[in-house]
């Protein structure tokens, strides 16, 4: 079995990519059936379909799309503690969207990650968007690549922005420290969701809206 990728403890997945060789007489929705039948109710196969026996999720991604959920209520949610960061008003979000264009574009990002073995720090985020619904903001970023907790400390560095902490400027600035990591303590794990992958290849739908009411912020990827 070959994933598109992995995920600290803690982190969702709303569109991770499998691939896996199986022998099965029957349709793909039987197999469908089958598996949501046996997987825990944390899970659920949403789609499948057939790949090139050398197909690998993990290798052939062209990008990868990861969303950070921040409940800006005054007081915590007791219901949503598992599925966002907890961070109080005042939020700018404006001076956060500020701050995360800039990191879009080929940079060294070794301040906000780490690699993996025998790998360099240099990625290309290709968009970054900052939406804010009521008493809900979220951080949606598009790369062809992340460092380990990379989308974490990036999250960490903007609510640090956004309360008037740091300026928008420390955003370009860390770019160009890349031996400042960490360039903050990571974002908590909970609110980071792993949203799907892009193929070349094959075509692999991003993944349905699972999230109720505003957390929907992102329909026209």
């Amino acid at each position: 079995m070959r994933g598109a990728g992995r995920t600290d403890a803690g982190v969702h997945a709303l569109g991770q990519v499998v691939a896996f060789d199986i022998s099965w007489r029957h349709s793909l929705q039987d197999l469908q059936r089958a598996l949501n039948a046996l997987l825990p109710s944390d899970m659920v196969v949403w789609a499948l379909g057939e790949a090139p026996p050398d197909f690998h999720p993990r290798r052939e991604a062209q990008a990868r799309i990861y969303r950070y959920l921040i409940y800006n209520g005054r007081w915590r949610d007791p219901f949503g503690r598992a599925l966002a960061w907890h961070v109080p008003p005042p939020l700018d979000v404006e001076a956060m969207r500020r701050a995360a264009a800039l990191w879009v574009g080929r940079h060294d990002f070794g301040a906000f990650g780490r690699p993996p073995r025998g790998q360099n720090t240099v990625r290309e985020v290709r968009r970054t968007a900052i939406v804010a619904d009521g008493e809900w903001v979220a951080f949606e970023i598009e790369a062809d690549a992340f460092l380990y907790h990379m989308v974490r400390i990036m999250v960490a560095v903007l609510v640090a922005i956004g309360r008037g902490e740091q300026s928008p400027e420390v955003a370009a600035a860390y770019l160009r420290r890349p031996d400042a990591y960490p360039a903050h303590a990571p974002a908590p794990p909970y609110g980071l969701y792993f949203v799907g992958a892009r193929y070349d290849r094959i075509p692999v739908p991003l993944p349905p809206q699972f999230l109720p009411g505003s957390l929907r912020l992102f329909k026209d990827r």
